[in-house]
């Protein structure tokens, strides 16, 4: 399969078979550097990693990804270049494109990274933004797959603000992967409708459901229990009003119980914050699965940078 040039800004953007294929160039590579053996695809590329969000994972893969496979990264904090402030979004990306072979992007308006996508020249890749992160759940859908053996049919329940960048980009990927798909949320906080209906189309067509609830009987059955922050970056303003919500939806050893099946495993992006969105003894129980996951954004980001930019 080729996807050589394609951006990778949000999974919308690939099928389901476009999906399979970089999660199996992940596994091989990730089996691949278990045994040392690392390529050489990135050989003689530079990467520009634009960085307005602070971040470990992200961060971390993106430049051990591009060295393992021979490129050579090149960090650039918000306050290194003059993107979107004394020079216009456009006008960056047309130099970066100039002078780099790809280019990552963490940040906040989702308009950025698909402006750089549009005006670069070279392939851009999302690295989050306030609506999308989907290099992370490449990593989630790896990590499911190595827990289990499959994805299509799994029941999946996320837990917590419904609405953010990851509850987004979940159903996405959940969705277009044959994965039933459950948001639990208080409904305040749930997805807009526009990203619900467009989802249901991928599930139908994969063979999936969507639900979106309140009520936690709905973790019946779920083969994964997901959650994030209460409070995403930059609305550290709104803590006191979302704990209050979104207490009755902690993931604590009840709610995992609540799931009937003594397989269910409870994954998380990270950070955590312990005590608030998930108890201490879920987070470091057996059922846990969060360092796989973390470990997994290195591999499935290797991926995207090889399928798209490799030699």
């Amino acid at each position: 399969m080729n996807l050589k040039g394609r951006n990778f800004i949000t999974l919308k953007d690939f099928t389901p078979e476009e999906i399979e294929y970089l999660l199996n160039l992940s596994a091989d590579l990730k089996a691949k550097k278990k045994q040392g053996i690392t390529g050489s695809s990135l050989k003689g590329k530079n990467i520009a990693l634009i960085f307005e969000k602070p971040s470990t994972r992200t961060r971390c893969s993106f430049v051990v990804a591009a060295v393992d496979e021979g490129g050579h990264p090149e960090y650039l904090g918000k306050d290194d270049i003059q993107l979107g402030h004394k020079e216009s979004v456009e006008d960056t990306a047309r130099v970066l494109g100039r002078v780099f072979d790809g280019i990552e992007f963490r940040g906040f308006k989702h308009k950025t990274v698909e402006d750089l996508g549009k005006y670069a020249g070279v392939p851009v890749w999302n690295g989050l933004t306030d609506d999308y992160h989907p290099t992370q759940i490449l990593a989630d859908l790896l990590t499911m797959k190595e827990q289990f053996g499959y994805l299509k049919g799994l029941h999946f329940v996320y837990a917590g603000d419904g609405r953010n960048n990851m509850a987004n980009s979940l159903m996405i990927g959940m969705s277009k992967m044959g994965v039933h798909f459950t948001i639990l949320a208080p409904e305040c906080l749930w997805p807009v409708k526009e990203l619900v209906e467009l989802c249901q189309g991928y599930a139908k067509e994969s063979g999936s459901t969507i639900t979106i609830t309140e009520d936690c009987a709905a973790v019946k059955d779920a083969d994964v229990l997901y959650t994030d922050v209460w409070c995403s970056m930059g609305e550290e303003e709104k803590a006191a009003e979302r704990i209050s919500l979104l207490r009755p939806y902690q993931i604590n050893k009840e709610l995992m119980n609540q799931t009937g099946k003594d397989t269910t495993i409870f994954m998380h992006c990270l950070p955590a914050v312990k005590g608030y969105e998930v108890t201490e003894e879920v987070f470091e129980s057996g059922a846990s699965v969060v360092f796989d996951e973390a470990e997994n954004r290195m591999h499935t980001i290797k991926a995207v940078m090889v399928a798209t930019l490799g030699d």
